[in-house]
């Protein structure tokens, strides 16, 4: 059943990606749309991925 919905979430994921290049090169309204959700969910994700830290602060494990 796990397997099922990871497969869900990566088809998802590809499409959104496809949306994006496709919506790059100037596709439908509703493509446009998509790539707009996806880039944002992105950015969610990214923002999440930092935990908390500020990404202006240095802590020295360069």
């Amino acid at each position: 059943m796990i397997v099922l919905v990871l497969v869900g979430v990566l088809v998802l994921v590809v499409a959104g990606c496809v949306c994006v290049v496709w919506a790059s090169r100037g596709g439908p309204r509703w493509v446009r749309a998509v790539a707009t959700v996806t880039l944002a969910a992105g950015e969610l994700a990214r923002a999440a991925g930092r935990g908390g830290r500020s990404s202006g602060s240095s802590t020295g494990d360069d």
